[in-house]
């Protein structure tokens, strides 16, 4: 069972390492310290949740309805501009008191980001059900697809995790209005770098 888990270990660690807008909002939570433990949890379990589809065949919903990936695309692509433009638009209006203060937003609302971040992204899917779901493939036994699966969502959690805590080691560097609006406009770039990448 060591090589199964060791294989999905190797290859779900290296999609999560990839920048994207689900790890860059986890960063800006964990500097805010806002919500980080919900947040890194939800987003672990919710790659759980798509790597046990991807490795149980989920691919079949994909080939019985072809147009999702399309719909998943648009949506996705559409969330990354809104997203882009907010970040944009709090470094115009250069409020950033609440933020510098550590004044958390509300739970809710922080968790349907992330939720819009890590379910509205057609390249999670590619990454956990498509690419995963095939690499498990070569593992014919339950058994052996059970270890792959479990060794796949190990990265998630220590990824997660790991990030959201350690964000806080760059707190002192992150308490002017200054460094938030440097790290918005990154933010916003990338958001829409990877929308225009999607449409692409």
């Amino acid at each position: 069972m060591i090589v199964p888990a060791l294989t999905g270990f190797s290859a779900s660690a290296a999609f999560i390492l990839a920048i994207g807008p689900q790890n860059t909002f986890i960063l800006r939570q964990g500097l805010a310290r806002s919500h980080v433990f919900p947040l890194a949890l939800f987003c672990a379990l919710s790659d759980a949740i798509l790597i046990t589809a991807g490795v149980a065949g989920f691919g079949v919903i994909v080939e019985m309805f072809p147009s999702l990936p399309t719909i998943m695309t648009w949506g996705g692509a559409a969330f990354l501009f809104a997203y882009g433009a907010l970040r944009f638009r709090a470094v115009w209006i250069n409020q950033y008191a609440i933020e510098i203060a550590g004044k958390p937003v509300g739970l809710w609302a922080a968790l349907a980001t992330c939720a819009a971040f890590t379910w509205l992204n057609p390249h999670v899917y590619l990454d956990t059900i498509v690419l995963l779901g095939a690499i498990s493939t070569e593992f014919t036994m339950v058994s052996q697809k059970v270890a792959f699966a479990l060794g796949a969502m190990l990265p998630s959690f220590l990824f997660f995790f790991g990030l959201g805590y350690g964000a806080r080691l760059l707190a002192p560097v992150m308490q002017s209005a200054r460094a938030w609006r440097v790290l918005d406009v990154l933010i916003g770039l990338l958001m829409w770098a990877l929308a225009i990448k999607l449409l692409s």
